[in-house]
């Protein structure tokens, strides 16, 4: 008699479910680029959301408690002269966004923590450098102000956002349109895909290709890859049938995939997102009604297959919640925020547990929002992991902080002389002596000078009241 083994998990039975109709974000006119990104992005504090919007491209910025329906009047981030494509949060400030646009520019924007009266029109920094528009960010995962942006012009720029400075620009890596780009866990290398079908792994920091490999799927339409825990390259692509068809790879051994696997028939590039405190990867299809979810482990066939969760809406996009904005005491292991044309709905992922304890085998220390480098340590070569917080009594998000930037300037190397600089230099050690007391004189002196001033206002406004009326 033999005996059926099934697979020992414990996210054989992880199920998706949508959050209650008060918990959506709704009227919200999603945008209807054509161009193959989330047009979402979601952290513990904001939901951010690609809109239509007239005049150049913006997007919305939502504390995440603000469900229910959104005022038609409601604040914008507007700024590009054209379509935003991509969007993407800060992992190391949760107040800080950068945009890319059709308009070949990338913009950094600082949200404040209270909900602006008008739009924010004034980016942090403006980084230049693309010839053509600008469609991939995406943040360095462990270095402070390090982001990576690619364009139409098949050229990868990473930036150093506190100083608006070009790190290193990766020219003649990719003849065709880049498809995809992916940092690893450390940040030390890339995966990128191409339009002439090559998955690459990258040397930023030598410019030079590590390994590659060719019709990693053999269809022309869009590959997609990311890096998994293990080291591994996980990707989605099409087969030369226009099969969907996911892969997982080797960059050691790239002539056999460790695994190769059909989906269905569909035209809707699958997105990849990966976990890799659960080593769970969740496919999610542009335009399909659907999220397809994998296990990837070390035993075969590597690639297990774990759920579908099924609604009738087909998605426009779809954001994802790092872990450390999850709800542990309900042991939610991955949250969405899926697009409709006009909302947008959160789907929460869950392992069914009944003790009301914190899960730790659920629950890794997983990456905390402080940075493990500097910009300028990565670029002299230095690795680290990412700094890791735990989750035990939930995660609460940091107040807000502020983006410096520093501009270096050629004209700053010699700072012109003039009554105004010699002021300004001699004022700051007076500044130093000020004490509390005299502080507080000189700000009591000025609300009195304030004050007569109004009441002077006041005088002379009622005698121009007179003037009208006599004249009348």
């Amino acid at each position: 008699m033999s005996r059926r083994v099934v697979r020992q998990s414990k996210f054989r039975h992880v199920f998706g479910q949508a959050a209650k109709a008060d918990q959506a974000y709704e009227d919200i006119r999603v945008s209807k680029v054509t161009w193959d990104s989330s047009f979402c992005a979601v952290n513990p504090k904001f939901l951010a959301i690609i809109v239509e919007a007239g005049g150049g491209g913006a997007f919305i910025v939502l504390p995440l408690a603000k469900t229910g329906r959104v005022d038609k009047n409601y604040p914008l981030v507007t700024g590009h002269t054209g379509p935003v494509l991509d969007i993407d949060w800060c992992p190391h400030n949760d107040n800080v966004i950068a945009s890319a646009s059709d308009d070949t520019t990338i913009m950094v924007w600082q949200i404040p923590d209270y909900t602006p009266v008008r739009n924010i029109t004034e980016p942090v920094i403006t980084l230049e450098g693309h010839s053509k528009r600008v469609g991939i960010l995406s943040w360095h995962p462990t270095a402070r102000n390090v982001l990576l942006s690619a364009g139409g012009d098949n050229v990868i720029i990473i930036w150093n956002v506190g100083t608006g400075e070009v790190l290193l620009s990766l020219d003649d890596m990719h003849p065709d349109v880049i498809h995809s780009v992916c940092w690893n866990s450390n940040g030390s290398l890339l995966a990128t895909t191409c339009k002439d079908k090559t998955l690459r792994i990258i040397d930023p920091r030598k410019s030079q290709v590590v390994a590659e490999r060719f019709a990693a799927h053999e269809g022309m339409r869009p590959m997609r890859a990311v890096f998994t825990r293990q080291g591994h390259i996980f990707t989605t692509g099409f087969t030369r049938m226009s099969q969907r068809e996911l892969g997982l790879w080797d960059p050691n051994n790239f002539e056999e995939p460790v695994a190769l696997q059909e989906m269905d028939t569909s035209n809707g590039v699958l997105l990849p997102f990966y976990d890799p405190d659960s080593s769970i990867v969740y496919l999610c299809g542009k335009g399909d009604s659907s999220i397809r979810y994998f296990e990837i482990t070390d035993e075969p066939p590597f690639v297990h297959y774990l759920n579908t969760f099924g609604s009738k809406e087909p998605q426009r996009g779809m954001g994802f919640m790092p872990k450390r904005g999850l709800d542990v005491s309900k042991c939610e292991i991955a949250r969405f925020y899926k697009l409709h044309e006009r909302k947008c709905e959160p789907i929460i992922m869950t392992v069914p547990r009944k003790s009301d304890l914190f899960q730790d085998d659920l629950y890794p220390d997983t990456p905390g929002p402080e940075p493990a480098l500097e910009a300028e340590e990565w670029l002299s070569g230095q690795d680290a992991d990412p700094v890791l917080i735990s989750l035990k009594d939930g995660y609460v998000p940091p107040k807000h902080r502020e983006l410096r930037i520093t501009k270096r300037n050629i004209l700053d190397v010699h700072p012109p002389s003039g009554p105004r600089r010699s002021q300004s230099a001699s004022e700051a050690p007076l500044l130093q002596q000020h004490t509390l007391e005299t502080l507080l004189e000189e700000i009591k002196a000025l609300r009195e000078r304030v004050q007569a001033q109004e009441e002077r206002i006041t005088a002379l406004e009622n005698m121009l009241c007179e003037l009208v009326d006599g004249t009348d």
